[in-house]
C-alpha cells in the first residue's frame, strides 16, 4: 500500500526540470552548458519517458560519446524519469549557435582568421606567420595579410622585400613567400618612415587589402592585426565576414589583463573566438633539460577556461623561433621536427579543427588538412 502511494505521489518530470538538469552538462568545445548554447531542442516528456534532440557539431566528432554519457547521467538523476531517448543532429547548431556574420565575403576565401592580442610584445606576428606556413605545409592554400600598419613585421619574418604589383587601379597582385600569398604595408612603405594615419585612412587601406588584392582561391586568409582594440580591428570586422579570431597572450598577468579586453571586444561584435594561444610559455634548459617558467605558466589556459573558450596550445621560448623571425626563415618552414616547430604545428592543427567545427555549425564548407 505504501509503495503504491509513493508511486502515485512521485510527480512526473516536466520540461523545466529536464532543462535545469541539462544545465549541468557542458559542451566539449566551449565548456559552456548546453542549454545556454541553445543546443537542446524538442524536449518531450510523457509519463516519465523523456526524448531530447541535441544539435551540436560535436555530434559528428569524437566528443559525441562524452556528451551522450553526461546527458544520460544528468537525466537519469531527475526524479520520475523512467527512460531517456537521445537524438543528435550535427547539421545545425554549434558552439555558440552562431552563424557567420552577414557581411560580404572575399571571393574565393573560405576562412578569414584574425590573429589578435590585447597588447604588443606577446609574439602575435610570430604566431600568425608560423600558423600560416604550418597550414600551408599541411596541404592548405593560404594567404597572409599584414594589417598591423604601424608595425608591419611580416615581410621581415618572411624574408621578403618584393613589392606587390598593381595591374590596374582596382587589382593588386600579392607577393609570394614560402608558398603564401602575402600583402603588407611594410612592402608599400619600406624603411624607417613612420605612418601617421587616422581612422579613415586606415579603413581605406584595409578595404584595398581585402577587396583589391587578387587572393584567388584560399582555404585560409590569416590576418595579422595590430595589438589592442582600435580602428583597424573595427574596420576589418565591419567590412568582411570574419570566420574566427585567435587570441595570443603570454602567461604574464599584464598580458592576460589586456587579452580579456580583446575577448570581450570580439564577443560584442559577434566574432567567433577560436581560442587562446599561450606564447613564451616556458623555456627548456639545454643543460639540465629542466623547465623554466620565465613569465609564469598555465595562466593562458586558466583564462581560456574562465571565459569558456578553447585553449589552442602553448608555444615555448626557443632561440630558433627568434632566429627564424629575425632571419626571414620561420621555424614552421623548417618542418615539423625542427626545434621550436612542433608546438606551432600542434597549434595550427587545433585552429583548423576549431574552424571545421565553426563551419560545420554554419553550414559552410569544411577544409580538410592532414
Amino acid at each position: 500500500m505504501c509503495g503504491l502511494i509513493g508511486k502515485e505521489l512521485m510527480a512526473s518530470p516536466n520540461e523545466a526540470a529536464i532543462l535545469e538538469a541539462l544545465r549541468g552538462v557542458t559542451d566539449p568545445e566551449t565548456h559552456k552548458d548546453i542549454v545556454t548554447l541553445q543546443m537542446v531542442k524538442n524536449v518531450q516528456v510523457n509519463e516519465g519517458a523523456v526524448s531530447v534532440l541535441i544539435r551540436s557539431a560535436a555530434a559528428a566528432g569524437p566528443g559525441r560519446a562524452t556528451l551522450e554519457k553526461e546527458i544520460g547521467a544528468a537525466l537519469a538523476a531527475v526524479p520520475g524519469v523512467r527512460s531517456v531517448e537521445l537524438k543528435f543532429d550535427a547539421a545545425a547548431g554549434g558552439p555558440e549557435g552562431r552563424r557567420l556574420q552577414d557581411k560580404a565575403p572575399i571571393g574565393g576565401v573560405k576562412n578569414l582568421v584574425a590573429v589578435a592580442s590585447g597588447k604588443g610584445g606577446v609574439g602575435k606576428t610570430t604566431v600568425a606567420v608560423n600558423l600560416a606556413i604550418a597550414l600551408k605545409n599541411m596541404g592548405a592554400t593560404v594567404g597572409l595579410m599584414d594589417a598591423d600598419v604601424y608595425g608591419p613585421n611580416v615581410p621581415l619574418m618572411l624574408g621578403s622585400t618584393d613589392q606587390p604589383r598593381a595591374v590596374d587601379e582596382r587589382t593588386i597582385i600579392p607577393v609570394e613567400a614560402y608558398g603564401l600569398k602575402m600583402i603588407s604595408m611594410g612592402l608599400l612603405n619600406p624603411g624607417d618612415k613612420p605612418l601617421v594615419w587616422r581612422g579613415p585612412m586606415l579603413h581605406s587601406v584595409m578595404q584595398q587589402f581585402l577587396r583589391s588584392v587578387r587572393w584567388g582561391e584560399l582555404d585560409y586568409l590569416i590576418v595579422d592585426l595590430p595589438p589592442g582594440t582600435g580602428d583597424v580591428q573595427l574596420s576589418l570586422i565591419q567590412s568582411v565576414s570574419v570566420t574566427g579570431a585567435v587570441l595570443v597572450t603570454t602567461p604574464s598577468l599584464v598580458a592576460l589583463a589586456d587579452v580579456r579586453k580583446a575577448i570581450e571586444m570580439f564577443r560584442q561584435v559577434n566574432v567567433e573566438i577560436l581560442g587562446v594561444v599561450e606564447n613564451m610559455s616556458y623555456f627548456s634548459c639545454p643543460h639540465c633539460n629542466g623547465r623554466i617558467d620565465v613569465f609564469g605558466h598555465g595562466e593562458g589556459e586558466r583564462m581560456a577556461r574562465m571565459f569558456g573558450v578553447p585553449f589552442l596550445g602553448e608555444i615555448e621560448i626557443d632561440p630558433q623561433i627568434r632566429i627564424g623571425g629575425d632571419t626571414g626563415k620561420p621555424v614552421a618552414s623548417l618542418g615539423e621536427d625542427a626545434p621550436g616547430s612542433k608546438s606551432m604545428y600542434a597549434m595550427a592543427r587545433n585552429v583548423a579543427a576549431r574552424l571545421a567545427v565553426v563551419n560545420q555549425a554554419a553550414g559552410a564548407p569544411v577544409v580538410q588538412i592532414v
